[in-house]
Parts: C-alpha cells; sequence; structure tokens
C-alpha cells in the first residue's frame, strides 16, 4: 500500500506554502501520518542545491543551468525522501514539484519545455497523484513575497511581469493535466482556501 502524493503549485507569494502546511496538519488531526516537504530541497543534498537557486542575483543562471540544477535535487529529493515514504504507506505533500520547472523554467524564461520534460521523464519519471494550484492576482501575491524579506527573493526581483507569464503558466498546465490539477482560488481567507483544498481532496481521493 502506498500513500497519496499532494503538490501544491502556484506564484510566488500565492499562499501554497501556508496551505500545504494546514493540510498536513488536518490529516495528521485525523489520525494520519504525513510527510510534509518542499522544493528545491526536502533532502540533505538538496537543500544545498536550494542554496544556490533560491538567493542571489537573478540572472546569476541560465535557464538551461536552472534546469539541471532543479532536476539534480528532485531526483535526490525523490530517491531519499518522497519514494521511501510514499512506500511506508504515508501521505507526502510537497510544495512545489516539477510542474515549477515546467513553469518557471520551461515557459517564461525561453522555450524550454522540451528539455524539462524530457529530462523529467528520464530522471524522475514520478507525478503527483493530486496538484493543487493556489491562484492569485499576481501584482498582490508579489508584494506578499518581497514582504516576507526571506532572503531568497531571487525569483520575486524578476518583477511583475515575471510573476503574471508565471501565472499564465500555472493556469495553462491546469488545462493540460485535468486528471490531477485543480484550481484553488486564493484570493480568500486563509480557512475558505484550507476548507477547499480539503474538500478537493476528499472528492478525488
Amino acid at each position: 500500500m502506498t500513500g497519496r502524493f499532494i503538490s501544491f503549485e502556484g506564484i510566488d507569494g500565492s499562499g501554497k506554502s501556508t496551505q500545504s502546511r494546514r493540510l498536513a496538519d488536518s490529516l495528521r488531526s485525523q489520525g494520519h501520518n504525513p510527510l510534509l516537504t518542499r522544493e528545491p530541497g526536502g533532502s540533505a543534498g538538496a537543500e544545498d542545491i536550494r542554496a544556490l537557486l533560491v538567493s542571489g542575483d537573478p540572472d546569476r543562471w541560465s535557464p538551461e543551468t536552472e534546469i539541471l540544477l532543479f532536476t539534480a535535487a528532485r531526483r535526490d529529493h525523490l530517491e531519499r525522501t518522497i519514494a521511501p515514504a510514499l512506500t511506508a504507506g504515508r501521505d507526502v505533500i510537497t510544495d512545489r514539484f516539477a510542474d515549477s520547472t515546467r513553469v518557471y523554467q520551461g515557459t517564461t524564461r525561453g522555450d524550454l519545455r522540451g528539455l524539462v520534460d524530457a529530462l523529467h521523464a528520464q530522471v524522475i519519471g514520478t507525478e503527483p497523484d493530486l496538484t493543487l494550484i493556489i491562484d492569485m492576482d499576481p501584482a498582490e501575491a508579489l508584494r506578499r513575497g518581497l514582504a516576507r524579506d526571506s532572503g531568497e527573493d531571487r525569483f520575486e526581483d524578476f518583477g511583475l511581469d515575471f510573476q503574471m507569464r508565471l501565472r499564465a503558466g500555472f493556469l495553462a498546465l491546469a488545462e493540460e493535466y485535468p486528471e490531477r490539477c485543480v484550481v484553488i482560488d486564493g484570493t480568500r481567507d486563509a480557512d475558505s482556501v484550507a476548507a477547499d483544498v480539503l474538500q478537493t481532496l476528499v472528492k478525488r481521493h
């Protein structure tokens, strides 16, 4: 028996990290033992790569180099964290997975979707059972993201136009993969969004 693999996606500042934590808390309150993780990161090696990717100058890496770094981090994350937990029957909730690379590097920073998908097929070969895309206005999300002042603002520093293209990319992905992707309205209060997430999980799984 394997657990459910659930990913949260969305633009920076959309609230997906908050909602992934809330879903994990809700499942724990129901007696489950979910694993909450994130990308890039989620394993020791992947966290090392995260430090290279989310800080520093916006033009620090070319899109091609970013794709290779994200894929390397994802492979380590999958091997050491995700796959063992699923095999043990635990639900895995991840704050971002391959869809982020498809959008961030594959469609908004050059026409590199083919490269992303080819590497994913050869090196990762795994998709979530359910992907929840938290959607909201890019200007508000950018304000939220920069207000955090987390030191991991490299992608926010690309500006509003970049965030608008990201949103369009995620909505296009939802249309491309309707069997696993559900768009959640993130403009509401956190409680309403969390209730919608739980309801979606019950309907889909």
